[in-house]
């Protein structure tokens, strides 16, 4: 008997859409028929310390649904969709093997997007070029590294903002340690195969778009006043600046301002910060919901009416075929 596949439901929708509110109604107030535990894919809620500018849930409900993939690592510590994947590969496995059905739930379109997919065919980190890019980058500047990979690499330097410098030297990386440009590698890779463990019901929440840009609207003005300039400003005495990963995210990377070359500050501007957050976390839903058009399998839940019910309904009918 071949060996059955590992259910998981996606949930995703863009930022401030209710993602987490609903997978509580679900799993845990309307009379719950399965337990589950929640594999966050959210690129910035694996930083500690960033706790109100990524709307991480609350502590409480983390005893009554767990979650995995929260607090890993520190704000100067990189975490990529290889992390993801492979530590959501392991979080799924774990949960199953407990009886409990995995969750995967987020709204960074990359990291679901590689988890059904599998990751790109490209060649593993090269230390050594890694630390010649970084100094190339220091000393020769991104303006140049860019021209670079535009001379080897014209599509990918189209793809790639020379404020990226993460991308940027991973593109340039590539092609320094293969000989080949990263646009020339397949974006379903081998590991298309593993994702065969797997059986998928996708599920995305559906909100007009003036209804999501309320929401963003209403969940700044929540941060700002549940102190999120006093988190960014902790984050910062603690050594953290806009350099780190972690304060790249919306809602830290608006706060921080130059005072002189090369030594930053937190803005006193508390009113221009919170309208800058809010707009760019608008054009940043804007983007997801554009993305997560290009996921497979995706299944529309409106998020009016009775989506609870509708979820339900789909996840039984999926739970009950996963058993055929």
């Amino acid at each position: 008997m071949p060996a059955l596949r590992i259910p998981v439901l996606l949930l995703f929708g863009p930022t401030a859409s209710g993602k987490t509110e609903f997978l509580e109604k679900l799993f845990i107030e309307v009379d719950p028929f399965c337990q589950a535990e929640v594999v966050s894919a959210d690129s910035m809620q694996v930083y500690r310390g960033m706790d109100i500018g990524t709307a991480k849930p609350l502590a409480d409900l983390f005893t009554r649904l767990p979650h995995h993939l929260i607090d890993i690592r520190n704000p100067d510590e990189q975490f990529n969709a290889g992390d993801f994947v492979r530590l959501a590969d392991e979080a799924c496995e774990d949960i199953i093997r407990r009886g409990k059905l995995p969750v995967v739930s987020g709204g960074t379109g990359f990291y679901l997007r590689n988890f059904v997919l599998g990751l790109p065919e490209t060649p593993s980190s090269d230390p050594y070029v890694r630390k010649a890019l970084e100094s190339e980058l220091r000393s020769r500047g991104a303006t140049a590294l860019m021209e670079e990979l535009a001379s080897c690499d014209p599509i990918s330097a189209a793809r790639i903002h020379s404020n990226d410098t993460y991308r940027l030297r991973r593109a340039l990386e590539v092609f320094r340690s293969s000989g080949r440009p990263l646009s020339s590698y397949s974006p379903i890779g081998a590991a298309r195969g593993n994702r065969d463990r797997y059986r998928f019901l996708i599920l995305g929440l559906e909100r007009s778009r003036d209804d999501v840009y309320r929401r963003v609207n209403k969940r700044c003005a929540l941060m700002f006043r549940q102190g999120l300039r006093e988190e960014v400003a902790l984050l910062h005495a603690a050594g953290y600046g806009p350099g780190d990963p972690g304060m790249k995210a919306i809602g830290y990377r608006e706060f921080f301002v130059e005072k002189s070359p090369g030594v930053w500050g937190i803005s006193a501007d508390v009113e221009g910060v919170q309208a800058l957050v809010a707009r760019n976390s608008r054009r940043y839903a804007k983007r997801q919901l554009t993305f997560f058009s290009s996921i497979p399998e995706l299944n529309w839940i409106s998020a009016y009416g009775d989506p609870v019910g509708e979820i339900r309904r789909e996840l039984e009918r999926f739970l009950f075929e996963s058993l055929i």
